[in-house]
């Protein structure tokens, strides 16, 4: 058996598969409330074998939102669409995750095919916050800096979002602490520039993050893995690193976190970043060896075989994909294929499963 079509046990659960869809934003809500797009999107996917279904990036709050389209949880109304979400997933043999996201400073944008500009409150947008008034554009308004008040309601934001990704079905739980948003924003001294119990140091700067997974894991089920995902690196001179990356998933583990993806970047503007296939699968293999917690490689991982030697030379424990899922929905099915695995189609699309060993 290949490494990619073996199981994976993670906490409570164990994937069929170490195929995962990585959080993908599709701008595609409205107040929030999921729909028939998000329903086809994520449930193709499974459809397609992966053994793990990551929503995009789910606001915990209104202004936690990268732009007015995101998927939101902070009402329970959200709850009875991702549910049918999620059973539609689990009808399909594979397990359900939500990412819980807060955009920080990066909030309030237009979608990537509207330009990514910012947007004002006279145009329907609000204003950002985040660690400290530092807008992440030259161009943007600076963020409202938070007070502590502004902090305790983030945490109680992250910990009723939990409660109902649990009743909304989920199986697995990710905090976004990733790519320029709100957690990040708090774990990097470039854009931390606080001097309370919340910036300065690193026992500092990680503390909200810390607080907010204590937060989230009380409201979930036992067995029920917890994920981060973080930027490994700012890929900026004075920023966020991979040794302090390493330093918080230890912590992370000692709290109740099951597994890191490991992505990195997206902090600030201007930066070079050496992008090549597997460019990031270094930092996941660092943080795995160095903590032996459960990681997760992604960004430009496309082939099967690519995935494969990733897990037997032991560089990480899953691939989590997200362009390549995009191209090809059924990319499980394709690669265990060419793996030489014997594909499990649904019995409704068995009828297109070609003959052992031929693609």
């Amino acid at each position: 058996m290949s490494l990619l079509f073996s199981p994976l046990a993670i906490n409570g659960i164990t994937l069929k598969n170490r195929l995962i869809v990585s959080p993908m934003c599709q701008y595609s809500a409205r107040d929030g409330f999921a729909n028939d797009w998000h329903l086809v999107h994520l449930g193709s996917r499974a459809v397609g074998g992966a053994a793990l279904v990551l929503t995009e990036a789910t606001a915990v709050s209104p202004e936690g939102r990268i732009s007015p389209e995101d998927l939101g949880i902070w009402s329970d109304r959200h709850i009875e669409k991702l549910r049918q979400i999620t059973e539609f997933i689990h009808l399909q043999h594979a397990h359900a995750g939500i990412q819980l996201a807060h955009a920080g400073r990066k909030a309030s944008t237009t979608s990537p095919w509207k330009g990514n500009r910012q947007i004002g409150p006279e145009h329907g947008g609000w204003v950002p916050v985040g660690p400290s008034a530092i807008p992440y554009r030259e161009t943007d308004t600076a963020p409202a800096a938070m007070d502590e008040d502004a902090i305790r309601k983030v945490i109680l934001d992250f910990k009723q979002a939990a409660r109902r990704a649990v009743s909304a079905g989920f199986d697995v739980i990710e905090l976004h602490a990733a790519h320029g948003y709100l957690l990040h924003e708090f774990l990097s001294p470039l854009s931390n520039r606080r001097d309370d119990g919340y910036g300065g140091s690193f026992g500092h700067r990680i503390r909200l993050l810390l607080e907010v997974v204590e937060a989230v894991r009380s409201e979930m089920k036992p067995g029920m893995p917890l994920f981060v995902r973080i930027s490994a690196t700012d890929w900026a001179e004075g920023g966020w690193d991979i040794a302090q990356s390493v330093q918080l998933a230890a912590l992370l583990k000692e709290n109740g976190v099951d597994f890191m993806d490991v992505s990195s970047g997206a902090l600030v503007t201007g930066v070079r970043i050496p992008i090549h296939p597997g460019y990031q699968v270094p930092l996941a293999e660092r943080v795995k060896r160095e903590t032996g917690l459960l990681t997760g490689a992604v960004g430009l991982i496309t082939t099967a075989q690519q995935a494969e030697s990733i897990l037997a030379e032991g560089k990480a424990d899953a691939i989590l994909m997200a362009r390549e899922l995009l191209r090809d929905p059924y990319f499980p099915l394709h690669a265990a294929a060419a793996l030489g695995e014997d594909p499990q189609y649904l019995p409704q699309y068995e009828r297109a499963k070609p003959p052992l060993g031929k693609l």
